[in-house]
């Protein structure tokens, strides 16, 4: 028994006196090691990660489409230009009518900015200002295709200097052009600027767009009006939800006369007349 007793004793010891064991060292595998080396590479928006990526302009680009929570669609046809958006107050004490995400920009040339709302204003704000001092210089109206070049290049010098901040915000631009006919163009805060059939910002972006490109052919030879309702329709197609005449608004741009706001009423009957039919 004392035998028996010293043996265990020893045995306790020995435990005692072993190292405890280690777990095997981490060893991280080859995309964890460039996600963690190029997460250096985004504090600053001058510096391309080794994969190439100007991570800043990403994330303001993914800003622009998420920071409101909206969905906005343009559509052209063949021979308007419709810009709609949502609408939504932030708070019932705000003024129902200082909200919006569409403006005119001249008398005939109308934008629809999503993103953050700060960001949205100071470009609209730069864009009337850039449309001005062009009608001012050279006396006639300031085309869309100049404008959104304009404003193309401006968004691109805010991603090449560290002093500046690149604009999260998204713009389309929409008017009826003398010699071109309707013009639709999109400028992300890359400075990308591109001609469009219809093009969608926002939230639900990449689902209206896969909307809009079902009937794309056919939208070249809509009037207005059939503009409006397939244009409601995506927005009412991608968020599943029936609006009323108050949640969304509409900026028709339509052969040469001023671009316009549909009020309540005009809304409430294309909704009405688009829910007796089928797109």
């Amino acid at each position: 028994d004392d035998f028996s007793t010293k043996g265990d004793e020893r045995r306790e010891e020995k435990k005692k006196k072993a190292p405890a064991p280690t777990a095997p060292p981490f060893r991280p595998c080859a995309r964890e090691k460039r996600m963690s080396r190029d997460s250096n590479y985004d504090h600053h928006i001058t510096i391309f990660s080794p994969a190439g990526k100007l991570y800043q302009v990403e994330y303001a680009i993914k800003c622009a489409q998420s920071a409101s929570g909206l969905t906005a669609v343009g559509a052209r046809g063949k021979d308007s230009v419709v810009l709609i958006s949502q609408k939504k107050v932030p708070d019932r004490l705000v003024d129902p009518t200082s909200v919006t995400n569409l403006y005119r920009i001249t008398p005939k040339l109308g934008c629809l900015v999503t993103g953050r709302v700060p960001d949205c204003r100071s470009q609209v704000t730069r864009l009337r200002y850039e449309a001005n001092e062009f009608k001012f210089q050279y006396g006639y109206a300031m085309p869309a295709a100049a404008l959104a070049k304009r404003v193309g290049d401006v968004c691109q010098v805010y991603t090449q200097k560290a002093s500046l901040r690149a604009l999260a915000s998204i713009c389309i631009l929409g008017a009826v052009d003398d010699e071109a006919g309707p013009q639709l163009f999109k400028v992300d805060p890359a400075g990308h600027y591109f001609p469009y059939f219809a093009t969608a910002a926002g939230a639900k972006e990449s689902e209206a767009n896969n909307f809009l490109e079902k009937k794309i052919d056919e939208l070249k030879t809509y009037d207005c009006d059939q503009t409006i309702r397939y244009a409601i329709a995506a927005l009412q197609s991608v968020l599943s939800a029936d609006f009323k005449a108050t949640e969304i608004q509409v900026l028709v741009l339509q052969n040469q006369d001023r671009a316009f706001f549909l009020s309540d009423e005009q809304i409430d009957h294309h909704l009405t007349v688009l829910a007796e039919t089928d797109l």
